[in-house]
């Protein structure tokens, strides 16, 4: 048997149509995300390879008050994640597989609401921590 090492590149191209402006970037926080909490393709894709995925960019966030890891905000919850942390500020790349991932949580800035790529309601934000404004 001959095993060889592959190497492969993904590039992911960022695109943040949701952000409407840079002014925030600076207050970026280093979270950790709970992949068990994400849904593929609705919150996360793969890549060329089959073990290969990245979050999508703009994801809304909420921390997990008992694991204190990152997960999808749900306004309807009562465990932590109905409080809105931020959003996440770009697509993050991970290998299929894993539990926990690193990312920056943006908590200031201007965001587009229809842009994003979930559905997101601003009229059902009950509490938050972000100190976010909502455009068209």
């Amino acid at each position: 048997m001959d095993i060889q090492p592959i190497t492969t590149t993904q590039r992911l191209q960022v695109g943040r149509p949701w952000l409407l402006s840079g002014h925030g970037t600076e207050t970026n926080q280093t979270i950790t995300l709970d992949v068990a909490k994400f849904a593929e393709t609705t919150h996360w894709v793969r890549g060329i390879k089959t073990v290969e995925a990245h979050f999508k960019s703009g994801l809304p966030l909420a921390r997990n008050a008992t694991s204190q890891l990152y997960e999808p905000y749900n306004p309807a919850a009562t465990d932590g994640h109905e409080v809105l942390a931020g959003f996440l500020d770009t697509e993050t790349a991970f290998g299929v597989g894993a539990t926990r991932i690193g990312a920056a949580l943006r908590v200031h800035g201007l965001i587009a609401p229809a842009k994003l790529p979930v559905p997101f309601d601003t009229g059902a934000i009950a509490k938050t921590t972000a100190s976010v404004t909502y455009a068209a």
